[in-house]
């Protein structure tokens, strides 16, 4: 009798909240790729994306259920290598790397030349704002004239001399320091001596990735880099879950004509989240898919 009951019940509308980031930025390329995806293979799936300060903000967002998917840098969900208990990746989609931008006509070249100077930290809400805040503790240094601003703020400030500096953290590459650096001479800075102070005293996700020329046709420069994750919370249905994770590997093609941060996802890199444990949902499509 129930099983009749269930027969002619229509299926059950989703909804699929996508907390990204800056429209001038990866984050929300990659979602809205991801959401038009959603809206074409999930059936009774609506999909949308919201406009946030990124990480710290779209980890809350998450959390608090005004989001049902999130993009998030790995450190911001780790203290002491213990992830946050109510959350858990999808898959790990790149790597973020940490952007120390100046002018290319002023005299900062170390992390330490920027005492004294105005800088931009990012963004309230935001990833970036986690790692600077750690970066500079591990560094010592606490006579910076700090500024949060979003990247698009940013790089308005720096051309008009407003700041002397700014930090943002993105998969390569950042579309807003890419047009930055076609306006006005600029350059990054080498950040790769901290990453092992930054294992030392916060989370393992922190390695060193290099800048190529070909991202910004800038010098390249070594830095701080940090896993992304797609994560949601731990209560999600796992057939959306195993859906989500499906259409991630299946379309990335699709992701990677939006942004070329995602022409680095596979499965062996999109599985490897920790110490952020799988949803059972993706882990079970991984399984599907093992060869």
């Amino acid at each position: 009798m129930t099983l009749a009951g269930c027969v002619g019940r229509p299926p059950r509308h989703r909804v699929v909240r996508i907390a990204t980031g800056s429209r001038n930025a990866v984050y929300y390329a990659l979602g809205t790729a991801l959401a038009r995806i959603i809206d074409q293979d999930l059936p009774n799936t609506d999909a949308s994306v919201l406009v946030t300060a990124a990480s710290a903000e779209n980890v809350q967002l998450v959390a608090s259920g005004r989001a049902e998917v999130g993009f998030t840098q790995a450190d911001v969900l780790v203290s002491g290598g213990d992830s946050a208990p109510s959350m858990v990746a999808l898959a790990r989609v790149y790597d973020d790397l940490l952007h120390l931008v100046v002018r290319g006509d002023g005299t900062i070249r170390t992390l330490e030349d920027l005492e004294g100077k105005k800088v931009s930290v990012g963004a309230q809400g935001s990833g970036t704002v986690v790692t600077v805040r750690r970066l500079l503790t591990v560094a010592r240094m606490n006579g910076l004239d700090e500024r949060q601003l979003s990247l698009d703020d940013s790089v308005a400030a720096l051309t008009a001399r407003q700041i002397d500096a700014f930090f943002f953290s993105g998969g390569l590459p950042v579309a807003g320091i890419k047009e930055l650096s076609a306006k006005v001479p600029t350059r990054l800075v080498d950040l790769s001596k901290w990453a092992g102070d930054l294992r030392k005293t916060y989370s393992d996700v922190y390695v060193v990735r290099d800048v190529p020329l070909s991202a910004y046709q800038m010098p390249a420069v070594a830095t701080v880099a940090v896993p992304n994750l797609l994560v949601v919370r731990s209560s999600m249905d796992d057939d959306l879950a195993f859906d989500l994770t499906r259409l991630l590997l299946e379309r990335r093609e699709v992701l990677a004509a939006a942004h070329p941060a995602a022409e680095r996802l596979d499965i062996r890199s999109a599985i490897a989240t920790l110490p952020v444990p799988l949803h059972p949902g993706a882990a079970r499509y991984y399984r599907s898919i093992k060869p």
